[in-house]
């Protein structure tokens, strides 16, 4: 008996020393983030994270020890080398796990959980530099091997060294097999493991992340993705509705931009196009020296926001004026995309013809079903150029594609709405040219495919201008999502998130500069607000040009919100419950932000 638990207690040592080894892996491999934090934040993050490592390897032992229990009966070679096969197949699942977090932890801001599988695909793939692929998949096989060398030096042995032992000793086994559930659940409180419970810092999320357990973590959001439903209770219903209502009082009347009652419009959503490229709206100079000239001829708005992170929730947010999400991309479930409201429906309604070009896969991230219900009357994706012109990761690049889009422009029936999605400016960025900015460097080849893509916007417009159909056409330009580059901002901060908002256009009265706070939502009630009247469909979508519209814009990132108006700059972490900003908030502020959350909740679980 006495065998059976020490190999127990050495099991229980190698599962949490390899998680241990896991979480320092993780803080070298982010090495500048973590040079942000105090050894003692650095030593934190391993006490807290502690709790979920006991949590994962509870689970584990549970696994050991029901071997146990069974070696009671029997102690056949075959049955224990049927073990040491299914744990080397946990050890390599557990790896894997691993080094793909390594490198989306650096993107994304989030450990890994289920949304990496949502994007899954061969143009995914594709945009991982070769070298970085190499890289992690050195690490994969170190840590393996590292892994594997402690299982068969540490445990193997003792298991073939067990012996039959009396079935009385089945009890106590059992008892300590069943006490795994104290530590697979965390507490003796109400409240079971959960990611919240290793949060520890208040300001620095970066070490919160590090002390999270990511496999536990990817596991935990496997089992829950299959149904996400938001909290109903996260703030009280009845003041929701009251301060939801006031951020979106009645339309009074609204400026006039146009000087066409139904101008053809034309909806550029450019790739990665953060505000920190923009010369005109403070970024690095030189990198869309066409973009700032359209700013100085049209409308700029230089206090708007990305809704979401992703090309998906962006989209969305653009053309159903509906916000991101917290945990999940409502782009994911047809069932409740086809409960939205479409921006192309009440453009078809006042007489437009519509058009969808796009140089991509249109089946990536579910946008068939989303495209479709558009009811575009033309959808042109990477399918309907040659082969030959395909020649990014992602699909065919902007320079061909705006050449596509010109000449549907060209010989479209009037009035027309189309809507252009770019894509060359998407990591790796290998974009067909170079620019004063020839680095090698990730920041370097951000800033060149950010330069080609504005290259391509400013032939297209220098060839529109010299058309007829100029007079009468608005262009609007709008990111689909910010960046990290080429600041490196994390995932939470407002700059992340701000991107350019510009309509200009032949048909664009004058220029201005426009300095309301508002999102990719407000871009639906804004246009229609121009043409006949904002509607009520867009729940979430604000005139930003009406004499009484509210001052505020609202983002979306990995469970958690940023909500902002002129004074306040509010950060909120869903996972830890926590404001880590409220500058310059009033205590109203912060109840709105709160109540459009829940709002926000409420909406998606009705859809």
């Amino acid at each position: 008996m006495q065998e059976r638990l020490r190999l127990f207690g050495y099991a229980a040592l190698f599962w949490l020393g390899l998680q241990i080894l896991i979480r320092a892996i993780f803080l070298a491999y982010n090495y500048g983030p973590s040079s942000d934090l105090t050894l003692n934040e650095i030593m934190l993050t391993f006490v807290h994270g502690l709790k979920m490592d006991a949590s994962l390897s509870g689970y584990l032992l549970m696994l050991t020890g029901l071997i146990l229990c069974v070696s009671v009966f029997t102690v056949s070679p075959t049955f224990f080398y049927s073990f040491h096969i299914f744990t080397i197949l946990i050890l390599f699942l557990l790896c894997l796990i691993v080094v793909v977090d390594l490198e989306l932890y650096r993107h994304w801001g989030f450990r890994l959980n289920t949304t990496p599988l949502f994007y899954a695909g061969s143009e995914a793939i594709g945009s991982v530099p070769f070298v970085v692929a190499i890289k992690l998949l050195v690490i994969l096989i170190v840590l393996f091997a590292v892994a594997l060398t402690g299982y068969f030096r540490l445990l193997a042995p003792r298991f073939r060294r067990l012996k039959p032992t009396a079935k009385i000793n089945l009890i106590p086994l059992m008892v300590l097999t069943g006490a795994m559930f104290i530590l697979i659940r965390g507490s003796f409180t109400v409240a079971p493991m959960n990611t919240g419970f290793v949060y520890f810092h208040k300001t620095k999320m970066f070490a919160n992340h590090s002390a999270i357990n990511v496999v536990w973590n990817f596991l935990y959001s496997v089992r829950k993705s299959a149904n996400v439903r938001y909290p109903e209770n996260f703030y009280d219903r009845e003041l929701t509705k009251s301060y939801f209502e006031k951020l979106y009082p009645p339309a009074d009347s609204t400026v006039s931009l146009f000087t066409s009652s139904r101008p053809n419009v034309v909806l550029f959503i450019v790739e990665s196009f953060t505000a920190d490229v923009i010369g005109a709206l403070g970024g690095i100079k030189g990198v869309t020296p066409n973009f700032n000239q359209l700013c100085s001829e049209g409308i700029l708005f230089d206090r708007f926001f990305a809704s979401g992170d992703r090309t998906d929730k962006g989209v969305i947010s653009i053309l159903s004026g509906y916000p991101a999400q917290p945990l999940t991309s409502i782009l994911k479930y047809p069932a409740k995309t086809q409960k939205l409201p479409y921006l192309s429906h009440h453009m078809a309604s006042l007489g437009y013809t519509s058009s969808f070009v796009y140089g991509g896969d249109i089946d990536f991230a579910n946008f068939r079903s989303y495209i479709t219900a558009c009811r575009f009357d033309h959808v042109t994706t990477e399918d309907d150029f040659p082969p030959e012109l395909n020649q990014s990761k992602w699909g065919v690049h902007d320079h061909i594609v705006l050449e596509r889009a010109f000449e549907e422009c060209d010989t479209a029936q009037a009035p027309f709405f189309k809507v252009v999605l770019t894509l060359s400016s998407h990591e790796p960025f290998d974009v067909p040219m170079t620019s004063s900015f020839t680095g090698k460097d990730e920041t370097s080849l951000f800033l060149n495919s950010c330069y080609y893509t504005d290259n391509s916007i400013g032939n297209f417009i220098r060839r529109a201008k010299e058309k007829t159909w100029w007079k009468n056409t608005v262009f609007i330009f709008v990111a689909d999502h910010g960046h990290r580059l080429p600041q490196k901002k994390e995932v939470k901060e407002r700059e992340r998130f701000r991107i350019p908002l510009l309509i200009a256009g032949g048909a664009v009265a004058n220029d201005t500069v426009i300095h309301t706070f508002a999102s990719q939502t407000d871009i639906a009630n804004t246009l229609l607000g121009q043409l006949v009247k904002p509607s009520d469909e867009f729940k979430f979508s604000k005139n930003i040009l009406s004499h009484n519209t509210a001052s505020f814009a609202a983002y979306f990132f990995n469970d958690g919100y940023g909500f902002l108006t002129p004074q306040a700059y509010i950060i909120h972490d869903n996972t830890g419950g926590q404001f880590l900003r409220k500058d310059g908030a009033s205590e109203t502020e912060i109840e709105t932000s709160k109540a459009y959350q829940q709002m926000l909740y409420s909406d998606y679980n009705s859809k």
